[in-house]
């Protein structure tokens, strides 16, 4: 009785086995068959429209604005770590419309953006005001300002430029130490 109990229990381990194989091929099945749809779709040049697509116009140039920078980019040099940069970018509104900037943005925290608050009529002047502080940077540094207008791009970059001198450690020892 001992010999047919682990002989049934012998055969339900091999059944059980040759049953997990079969899954496996069928997920191998259930993949190609994915796959081939995917490839018959891709191949089909068919364009789906999302549900939340908005349709656009071009925009009527009688209501923008448009930038006008004698120049884009500051190159302030060579500074020392911990000093503040600060330079004004002037523009002209070449728009037909008064120029509203609804937004500037900094790429990081060292840099803080002003600018004029009130629509710019065309042929008027603004201006964006970028403080730079160059504490806790070192090497070459190119930050950004980014400004949201109503303009044709709506948004425009402003960028400074230069190198930072890192802080000489002063007391801090180099090299092992003699006592």
């Amino acid at each position: 009785m001992k010999i047919n109990s682990i002989k049934v229990g012998a055969f339900a381990m091999l059944l059980s086995l040759g049953l997990a194989c079969n899954p496996k091929e069928s997920q191998d099945a259930k993949i190609k068959a994915l796959e081939d749809k995917i490839a018959a779709l891709e191949t089909q040049n068919t364009a789906v429209t999302p549900v939340n697509v908005q349709s656009t116009q071009a925009a009527d140039p009688s209501s923008l604005g448009q930038f006008e920078f004698p120049a884009m980019e500051y190159d302030f040099g060579t500074i020392n770590e911990g000093q503040v940069v600060e330079h004004v970018f002037n523009f002209t509104n070449n728009g037909q419309a008064p120029l509203v900037i609804s937004n500037i943005t900094a790429s990081c925290g060292c840099t803080s953006p002003d600018w004029t608050k009130t629509p710019v009529k065309p042929g008027e002047e603004g201006f964006v005001k970028v403080v730079f502080n160059s504490t806790a940077k070192s090497g070459s540094q190119a930050p950004t300002v980014t400004i949201q207008a109503n303009t044709n791009p709506t948004v425009t970059r402003l960028r400074l430029k230069g190198t930072v001198n890192p802080k000489n450690s002063g007391s801090v020892a180099v090299g092992p130490v003699k006592k």
